[in-house]
């Protein structure tokens, strides 16, 4: 299921880390294109619509636009994880799909009543495994894997069971695999809301720098603060509510994958095997 490559060059070191970089570089993009020059203009308006209404008017552009709820470093960086880990969600979605496309295929090709015994088991791996050496996309499959695991095991111990067993085994060992291999989204979940208590912090520390200009009148600093602080909490909490309920999602489908490949190897592969009795494999004498 999960490739054994672990080299720099697999697909499990690339896309975590190049997503990183591509998340940081399209996000500054777009900041950089979009939202700090919105956000500058937004503000120059808003100051001007204060110089001439007075200093306690409203100023509902300051306070309701989208690009000024963003525009500060800490919610830059929640951005920034938060397309990180979708770029992994994805890569771990098509993952599954690849794998679940699989369903679709017939491994052992069985006639209409026939049965699979012990010893016609292991020339079903074999030729099961040499259909699997054409197609390099097939080796790191969990279906193939545990169909190849069920026939060898039913050939060496001409047990049913056991072969079962080895089906179980592996998807088992599938399970805990994917479920670690989601520890970064995890933990980028974690990390969005702490950027966001972060930029609460920081921005309640810098609007108490500014309290006596505040007491004296000018509440513009103090203002400009407390928009950090609550901003960068808020889109931290709305960025984490999604990104939880994807990666709920996600498991979902990664659960019911691994309870589809125990059903498809249940249905297609152990229950049309078969222990013959000392009578049917005895020879019939004249």
């Amino acid at each position: 299921m999960i490739s054994r490559n672990k080299g720099i060059l697999s697909l499990e070191f690339l896309v975590p880390n190049l997503g990183l970089i591509f998340a940081i570089v399209v996000t500054e993009m777009f900041y950089s294109a979009v939202v700090r020059p919105n956000a500058e203009e937004l503000l120059l308006k808003s100051r001007v619509l204060r110089a001439q209404a007075g200093a306690n008017a409203k100023a509902d552009l300051d306070q309701l636009s989208l690009y000024i709820i963003i525009k500060d470093p800490e919610q830059q960086w929640e951005v920034v994880l938060f397309l990180w880990a979708m770029i992994v969600l994805s890569y771990k979605l098509t993952q599954i799909g690849r794998e679940r496309r699989l369903f679709k295929h017939d491994f052992i090709h069985l006639q209409t009543g026939e049965r699979i015994i012990p010893e016609d088991a292991f020339d079903r791996y074999k030729e099961m495994k040499a259909v699997i050496e054409k197609e390099p996309k097939w080796k790191e499959c969990l279906l193939p894997e545990c169909m190849l695991a069920a026939l060898h095991r039913f050939h060496a111990s001409h047990s049913i069971q056991d072969a079962a067993n080895a089906v179980k085994e592996r998807t088992d060992l599938a399970a805990e695999q994917l479920e670690s291999a989601l520890s970064l989204v995890r933990y980028i979940a974690w990390a969005i809301p702490a950027i966001g208590f972060i930029g609460t912090v920081r921005g309640i520390g810098g609007a108490l720098a500014y309290a006596q200009e505040a007491i004296q009148g000018d509440i513009s600093a103090v203002t400009s603060w407390l928009g950090l602080a609550f901003n960068s909490t808020l889109v931290a909490l709305l960025l984490s509510l999604v990104l939880m309920f994807i990666l709920h999602q996600m498991q979902s489908r990664q659960e019911a994958f691994i309870i589809e490949t125990q059903t498809y190897c249940r249905d297609r592969l152990i229950d049309v095997m078969k222990v013959p009795t000392k009578d049917e494999s005895s020879p019939v004498l004249a």
